[in-house]
């Protein structure tokens, strides 16, 4: 008969009619134009992203437990997918996720080092007021017990700023890596560094054995970010290059921005990408 506000995990929830748990309802839908060229060739196309999300949360003898679904879809393969779904219950994650190599990295559109990040998995994630240390399990395939893989991370707020170090093995190939990060608040901005290195391809990183880059981001004016980067990379193969980017960031009101980007690499054949996006948030 009507809804009833949640305000106990944050904004945007509502109780479900004759239960205790607690609903939120948010997604966007994204129109970006995204173009690349080299020496050789260049190409461009529309593509627009519709993206649903639903969190549920309620509070029990166990703590707190909680659930995630996001469905997306694209209209270059007009096909909805679930792109997440799991459960929580207090620091405890279950489903199919993204794990915590997706954190790796620095603003902009640059680094690439991490090249899986999603499975089905299992973690537990422990978090006081300045540490965070967490640890999981990934199915790195569809071949079930047979290919596994375990990643750990561990961060530390120091006043302005917080340094992590993250580390994943694969049990299949018999590879891992290990990345470190610092992020902190300089000036009217943030700025990010970090360095990653692996032993050989995993089901993690499949191209680079090892890269450092840093990023600043700092605010132009209340609603304008700007983010210029730069990654250096090396690749199993030997092969080496520079990455250049710059990100822009506008909001144009509530609910609708814009990003626009441009991004170098030094390669053989010197390639430049990047897209413009407008954004509708809810």
């Amino acid at each position: 008969e009507y809804v009833r506000v949640c305000d106990a995990f944050g904004t945007g929830y509502f109780y479900i009619p004759g239960t205790e748990t607690c609903l939120k309802i948010s997604g966007s839908v994204r129109f970006a134009y995204d173009w690349s060229s080299n020496d050789t060739s260049s190409d461009g196309d529309f593509q627009t992203r519709a993206r649903v999300e639903f969190t549920t949360a309620n509070d029990s003898e166990i703590g707190t437990i909680g659930s995630y679904i996001r469905l997306q879809g694209t209209s270059d393969d007009e096909n909805a997918i679930v792109e997440q779904a799991y459960i929580t219950v207090g620091g405890f994650r279950a489903g199919y996720s993204v794990t915590f190599a997706d954190d790796i990295g620095i603003a902009g559109e640059n680094d690439s080092f991490i090249s899986g990040s999603k499975f089905d998995m299992v973690s537990y994630t422990y978090s006081s007021d300045a540490f965070t240390v967490g640890l999981g399990v990934d199915e790195l395939t569809n071949a079930g017990f047979d290919d596994l893989g375990v990643e750990a991370m561990a961060s530390a707020s120091l006043g302005a700023a917080t340094v992590a170090i993250y580390g994943g093995y694969d049990f299949g190939a018999e590879e891992g890596f290990v990345v470190g990060q610092l992020s902190a608040d300089v000036g009217p901005g943030s700025l990010g560094i970090y360095g990653g290195w692996a032993s050989d391809p995993s089901a993690y990183v499949d191209t680079y054995e090892w890269t450092v880059g840093a990023a600043y981001t700092f605010k132009a004016t209340d609603k304008l970010s700007i983010t210029p980067s730069v990654n250096y990379f090396e690749e199993f193969t030997g092969a080496d290059y520079f990455g250049a980017g710059v990100l822009a960031t506008y909001q144009i009101a509530s609910g609708l921005s814009t990003e626009v980007t441009v991004d170098y690499k030094d390669t053989a054949t010197e390639d430049w990408s990047g897209f413009v996006r407008l954004i509708r948030s809810f």
